[in-house]
C-alpha cells in the first residue's frame, strides 16, 4: 500500500492515543522509522500488522480499527492536500459515490503501482434514500474500512449514513456488497 495509508494510520493512533501509543505500535511491528513517504509503496503486510498492533493496544477488534480508520481516512485525505480534488467528485453523497472510481483513476497517474479497489452502484432509490454498492478489491479483509469510509462521507456531506455488508465475495473476481442508507441534512 502507499505510504499515505500508513501515514493516516499513524495520525489516527496519535490523535486518539498519543505519541507513546504510536511508538509502542511501531516497536511491536518492528518499524524503526515512521516517516512514511506518501508516494512510496510499502508491503500490505506492514499495514495489516499496524492494524493488528492497534487492535491489541486499544482492545478493539481489527474490524473496529479498520472501520474507525475508514472514517478517519475521509478527513485525513481531505486535509492532506486532496480536499480540493475531493470537492470535484460530487456535491452530495450520492454524486460522490457515483464518482468513487474517479479518485483512483486520477491518482493512478501519480501512483503507478496503485492497486485500487473499484466501486459500482447497482441500485439507487433516492425517494427512500438507499443504494446498493458493490466493492471489488484484490485485498482481503478491508470491508470494515469501506463501512467507515461511507460513514466518513456522510459526515463530510452532513448526511448520516448507515452501511451494512449484505454479501461477501466468494471468489477473487466477485465483490462485496453493501446496503447503504442515508438521512437528509438536519
Amino acid at each position: 500500500m502507499y505510504g499515505l495509508v500508513n501515514q493516516g494510520i499513524r495520525e489516527m493512533v496519535i490523535k486518539q492515543c498519543g505519541d507513546a501509543a504510536w511508538d509502542e505500535l511501531r516497536a511491536k511491528v518492528g518499524l524503526e522509522r515512521d516517516d512514511f513517504s506518501a508516494m512510496d509503496t510499502y508491503p500490505d503486510a506492514l499495514t495489516y500488522d499496524l492494524v493488528g498492533a492497534a487492535s491489541e493496544k486499544l482492545g478493539l477488534s481489527p474490524e473496529e480499527i479498520l472501520k474507525a480508520f475508514g472514517k478517519h481516512w475521509i478527513t485525513y485525505t481531505a486535509k492532506s492536500g486532496y480536499g480540493d480534488m475531493m470537492d470535484t467528485w460530487g456535491d452530495n453523497l450520492v454524486e460522490f459515490l457515483e464518482n468513487l472510481n474517479s479518485p483512483h483513476t486520477s491518482l493512478s497517474i501519480a501512483m503507478p503501482d496503485l492497486k485500487p479497489p473499484a466501486f459500482e452502484i447497482e441500485h439507487v432509490d433516492t425517494d427512500n434514500r438507499t443504494l446498493t454498492l458493490n466493492y471489488y478489491s484484490e485485498r482481503e479483509g478491508l470491508t470494515p474500512m469501506v463501512i467507515g469510509m461511507l460513514e466518513g462521507l456522510g459526515d463530510r456531506f452532513e448526511t448520516p449514513v448507515e452501511a451494512q455488508i449484505t454479501r461477501t465475495k466468494t471468489s477473487p473476481s466477485d465483490c462485496d456488497q453493501f446496503a447503504v442508507s442515508w438521512r437528509e441534512k438536519e
